[in-house]
């Protein structure tokens, strides 16, 4: 059974993804959207917890499916419950300084700019997301405070045969101090629920009992919040990807000596030598129980105070359902979503996508997803998708050539592969009228083709990154200053000037109109 023999109506969103939501309303043509989001506003990663609350457990090597697990579900429904306090991730990584790390065309939808530029503060990003459920009138249709606890495919119900989805919510009530539970059925489920949610720690020799002896020693970069809080300590960072370089490059000057980064390979951003106050060290391969740690090396470090691993997230999906659906919806073992096409559809569920998965334009490619998704369910998509067994031959083929190129499945690199991606979600999507209901996908002009592909020539404000840029990638914590609050008189405006082609990108102040040396 594919989606064009089956009649959508009614569709529910995992997570408050605001541009699957905007997209389907505008088909006008499902009878029920709903947009279910277990924080009490939307913002998804972009929500500040000024306290992460207290520490969960480190557990190295585990995976979400040992500690993000799914809920024992009561066997009566609906149902009145004591709450239930197993611990769901909720909180997010973003720390008081943070801000966007990437420039206005690959954090906006294209129909609501940031006036904020080119690295907006956090508050604002997350003030943007809740804004576009406003733009698009779609704040009504968005449950907050609800989790998903239970996402399986129900016995065949209608007379069309098309089974339906059964979700099982699940909601706190602070007056009364209970949990709510009840069960909704929908005709299609669109996952939007993100992947930083469940911090990753690998496994180490001697990790876990060196946790033991030095507690608190050891955290996640998803706990992070000020460098305060490293004052005078000698710091050691794993990893050297984006939270890992974001975070050393703030404890500079705060923590004693400089800060130590251990690296399993350079990074792409990265020169022959690190930045001023910054070690780099090799990766880490056994904690003694003396407090030493040894590099892989033979090299030995004494004398640490705080271990911050920045080793990212691995997704999780504690709601899926295995057993009602067959098997995983996750391949940890690939590190690959089951059965996805174009890391938007499901081969063996129609009814079933995903929106915001690849690493790639966050923002502009959730659009296109979104738009893509919306026309197939609506029927309004202006090619089919391939047969099921040329979907099958492209996850094949994409995964032979990623494990080759030692590339993650879902990472789409921005250029001309992301090009490539997003003008098959286009041309999927249709342009077939320009009249009638439904969003448009932007459209892959000249100018826009070579923004996204040129998306990291930005100048930059100075003292980031390797030797005073970063390359478009970084959260920047002086443009932050500069801009201050958003009700500040004095707040920066800048704004994307496309000079000539090839020229990269300036900033420009609004109030002067001339470019600002940033670099």
């Amino acid at each position: 059974m594919n989606s064009s023999q089956v009649k959508i109506k009614s569709v529910a969103i995992i997570g408050a993804g605001p541009s699957a939501a905007a997209a389907l309303k505008a088909e006008n043509y499902f009878d029920q959207i709903r947009v279910f989001e277990r924080r009490e506003t939307a913002g998804g990663t972009w929500i500040h917890d000024p306290d992460p609350g207290p520490a969960a457990p480190i557990e190295p090597g585990k995976l979400p499916s040992e500690i993000d697990v799914h809920l024992d579900i009561p066997s009566n429904l609906p149902a009145t419950t004591l709450p239930d306090r197993t611990n769901r991730w909720a909180t997010t990584p973003v720390y008081d300084s943070l801000s966007t790390n990437i420039p206005n065309i690959v954090m906006t939808f294209s129909d609501a700019l940031l006036p904020y530029g080119p690295f907006a503060p956090h508050y604002v990003a997350r003030q943007y997301v809740e804004s576009y459920f406003a733009l698009h009138q779609t704040d009504t249709l968005l449950q907050t405070n609800t989790a998903v606890e239970d996402v399986a495919r129900s016995p065949i119900r209608k007379l069309n045969e098309q089974g339906e989805w059964k979700l099982t919510l699940r909601k706190y009530d602070a007056a009364r101090q209970v949990d709510e539970w009840w069960e909704e059925f929908f005709d299609a489920v669109i996952l939007a629920n993100g992947h930083y949610a469940v911090p990753y720690v690998p496994k180490v020799i001697g990790l876990e009992q060196y946790m033991e002896t030095y507690p608190g020693r050891v955290s996640h970069s998803k706990r992070y919040r000020s460098p305060k809080l490293y004052a005078g300590q000698r710091v050691l960072i794993i990893g050297n990807s984006v939270s890992g370089r974001e975070l050393s490059e703030e404890l500079v000057g705060v923590a004693r000596d400089s800060v130590l980064v251990s690296r399993r390979s350079p990074a792409f951003w990265e020169g022959d030598e690190p930045p001023p106050g910054i070690e780099w060290k090799p990766v880490v391969s056994e904690y003694k129980q003396d407090g030493t740690i040894l590099f892989a090396d033979g090299s030995t470090l004494t004398g640490i105070d705080a271990v911050i691993y920045c080793t990212g997230y691995k997704p999780s999906f504690p709601f899926w359902n295995e057993e009602a659906n067959g098997g995983p919806l996750f391949d940890y073992r690939s590190n690959r979503l089951v059965g996805s096409y174009q890391h938007v559809f499901f081969r063996d569920f129609p009814t079933l996508g995903a929106v915001g998965f690849p690493r790639t334009l966050t923002f502009r490619s959730f659009e296109y997803q979104a738009i893509a998704l919306s026309r197939l369910w609506s029927g309004r998509n202006a090619r089919p998708l391939p047969s099921p067994q040329r979907q099958q031959q492209w996850e094949a083929e994409r995964a032979e050539r990623t494990q080759a190129q030692r590339k993650y499945f879902h990472d789409v690199p921005w250029g001309a592969e992301t090009n490539d991606y997003l003008r098959e979600l286009f041309n999927f999507a249709g342009l077939s009228t320009l009249a009638g209901d439904g969003l448009l996908p932007p459209p892959l002009t000249r100018k826009m083709v070579w923004e996204y592909e040129h998306v990291l020539k930005w100048k930059l404000p100075e003292g980031k990154g390797p030797h005073g840029g970063n390359d478009g990638l970084e959260e920047d914590t002086k443009m932050q200053f500069r801009l201050g609050s958003p009700a500040a008189d004095t707040t920066l405006k800048a704004q994307q000037v496309h000079v000539e082609e090839g020229k990269g990108w300036v900033v420009v102040g609004k109030d002067e109109g001339t470019p600002v040396d940033a670099a």
